[in-house]
């Protein structure tokens, strides 16, 4: 299997390249200061039975095959060293226990497999001892980057982040001017001026993906006439017109960061209230971890989708699913916003009032499977990789019969169309508020 390729260049990161030596050495020391901080890596570290329950759960691993991508055959090539490294009477015990030393050869391994984990969660859905192999895979990539062995695109959206406030690396005159032809085009198609506010004192501060201002337009087009037509003062802050948190995926100080940018720009603005975008692992990260990283909370974090239901559901925006056709429609549950986030039944709400015709994919929900390039795998290098991971996903959308898919995540809005075109499927897709958008009597 490819790997991603690694960045030479560590800069903006805390971090270091090392030579082998001591990526060694300090492993050891790393894998004993985790075990002594974390309850949730010793549970995942002492706890597992090798029963097998996770190996059906896995599309990484009934898409490429490999054993290495089964949950708890990926775990123990850290469970190897801490056995060895860790447990008590390791020094005697630890081969018995199938312990192995630290080597090269296995820190390759490690950067290879954990970098074919969506962190999708799956796994632990099915756990009988409530094991998160995907907290193992955020502990491995934490332990890889303090080693100095980072993806170099991963590190380029950090730089980018840290540089521009967005991993697109959009200055705030590019977007001013992204939005002023977003607002040109909503003008020319309803004869409205409806605004796309930037850096205004507002009651909510809206985070999108960058990637809504050039390539998934009709998202913030969406966010824009739902807001107009609710009559709510809202804002993008320029600071931060990022809602992913890529420091989620593999470095807790990376998402503390973010997090607290996010925080001063609500600060800031006078905010009442963020409002996360179509973001899935962006807004796990602002939602469940920036309380327990950055500190106590003054303002509220809602997901639009949150949003778009409560102003449907009160009658504060009205909607005509003809509009969006006789098409028929499917959905597809971001991990993060399922497993991760709690935002289930708010988009399926929406969905049966902006379109006539909706259809579920088999298994849904909690138990939805990854469009398989969640936790940042958007790389090039591992685009063979990529296209196995979605296979199981390309079979769902498949026995549905569905002519549209609905995606409301950024990475799976990047991932999806190259999936179908892989195993082709001639279906449309979209984000959730794109349909919102079409849909909206303004």
């Amino acid at each position: 299997m490819n790997a991603p390729q690694k960045a030479k260049d560590l800069a903006p990161l805390p971090y270091r390249l090392l030579d082998d030596e001591e990526k060694v050495r300090k492993l050891v020391a790393l894998i004993r200061e985790k075990a002594a901080e974390s309850r949730m890596f010793k549970l995942a570290m002492e706890c597992c039975t090798k029963c097998g329950a996770c190996i059906n759960a896995c599309h990484s691993y009934l898409g490429t095959e490999d054993p290495y991508n089964i949950p708890t055959k990926r775990a123990d090539l850290v469970r190897s060293v801490y056995k060895q490294e860790v447990m008590p009477l390791s020094g005697v015990l630890g081969k018995v226990a199938g312990g192995i030393g630290v080597s090269p050869e296995l820190l390759e391994k490690w950067f290879t497999y954990f970098y074919q984990c969506n962190q999708c969660r799956r796994c632990a859905l099915v756990c009988p001892f409530g094991i998160d192999t995907a907290e193992v895979t955020i502990m491995a990539r934490q332990i890889l980057a303090e080693l100095g062995m980072v993806p170099r695109f991963t590190v380029g959206i950090v730089k980018n982040m840290a540089n521009t406030g967005n991993n697109m690396g959009i200055t705030k005159p590019a977007l001013l001017d992204s939005s002023e032809f977003l607002e040109e085009e909503m003008y020319e198609e309803t004869g409205i001026k409806i605004r796309i506010p930037v850096d205004e004192e507002a009651d909510v501060m809206y985070v999108p993906s960058s990637a809504d201002f050039f390539v998934n337009t009709n998202t913030m087009i969406g966010v824009a006439k739902m807001y107009h037509a609710a009559g709510i003062k809202w804002t993008i802050p320029s600071e931060i017109i990022e809602a992913a948190n890529f420091g989620l995926f593999f470095d807790e100080k990376v998402m503390k960061e973010h997090n607290r940018r996010l925080l001063d720009c609500a600060k800031k603005l006078k905010a009442k209230k963020i409002v996360q975008g179509e973001c899935g692992h962006g807004w796990r990260a602002a939602r469940m971890y920036t309380e327990g990283l950055n500190g106590p909370v003054d303002v509220e974090i809602r997901h639009i989708h949150e949003e778009a239901a409560y102003f449907i559901a009160k009658g504060i925006i009205k909607v005509d699913p003809e509009k969006n056709g006789d098409v028929i429609y499917t959905y597809h549950d971001p991990c993060n916003l399922a497993r991760a986030g709690d935002i289930i039944e708010e988009p399926r709400f929406i969905l049966r009032h902006v379109v006539k015709n909706f259809v579920e994919m088999t298994p849904n929900r909690e138990e939805n499977f990854c469009c398989g390039a969640g936790s940042g795998l958007l790389m090039e290098e591992i685009m063979e990789t990529r296209m196995k991971l979605g296979k199981i996903k390309a079979e769902q959308v498949k026995k549905t019969g569905a002519g549209y898919v609905v995606a409301p995540c950024s990475i799976c809005k990047a991932q999806l169309p190259l999936v179908f075109e892989y195993y082709k499927l001639p279906v449309e897709m979209s984000g959730l508020m794109d349909l919102v958008g079409k849909a909206i009597i303004l």
